[in-house]
């Protein structure tokens, strides 16, 4: 996760293995969306300098079963705890524009400590969200995630967070929001 000293990389490099091999397998197709960097010098291919020319929108996004996926992967260090600030306005914001024309919008979060991956639908993170903008509390606890959102476990693949979709917006051949 570039900005925040590349403390999710492992967790980042975990998730982009899973999509390929879910592509691979003919299951979905998920990228890694690149933040947009404007090159300033490079010497044949290789960027020596830049920057940031605008904020990225979320880190992944696809297609799983007919519908648009769009996500965000945050790796935390806390024992028991997200900060909802982890996820930006910006991001935040596209989430709920995706989600509005019924993309899957998601978070998935790694308590790194736990050893434990949670997938948190978007319409649990606002209203976790909404209550924080209402002066309530502004994280969300492991107990929070143990109600309101899936555990992703080793399945097809070694991340198989698409079971926990099937859970969420699938389960018995019925879709929900």
């Amino acid at each position: 996760m570039v900005g925040q000293g590349n403390r999710g990389a492992a967790f980042e490099n975990l998730i982009n293995y899973t999509n390929e091999s879910y592509e691979h397998r003919g299951v979905a197709v998920i990228n890694k969306r690149s933040t947009p960097v404007k090159v300033t010098r490079s010497k044949g291919t290789k960027v020596l300098a830049g920057f940031f020319e605008a904020k990225s929108t979320v880190d992944y996004d696809g297609i799983y079963r007919g519908r648009a996926v769009f996500f965000e992967a945050k790796s935390v260090q806390e024992l028991d705890r997200f900060d909802l600030k982890n996820v930006e306005d910006h991001q935040y914001e596209h989430l709920e524009k995706c989600h509005k024309f019924g993309a899957l919008c998601f978070v998935l979060v790694e308590f790194r400590k736990q050893r434990k991956t949670y997938l948190l639908p978007f319409t649990a993170l606002r209203a976790y969200k909404v209550e924080a903008s209402r002066g309530g509390r502004k994280s969300m606890t492991l107990d929070n995630f143990e109600i309101d959102a899936f555990e992703v476990r080793t399945g097809r693949v070694p991340l198989d967070y698409l079971a926990a979709v099937d859970r969420v917006w699938f389960a018995e051949g019925k879709m929900n929001a």
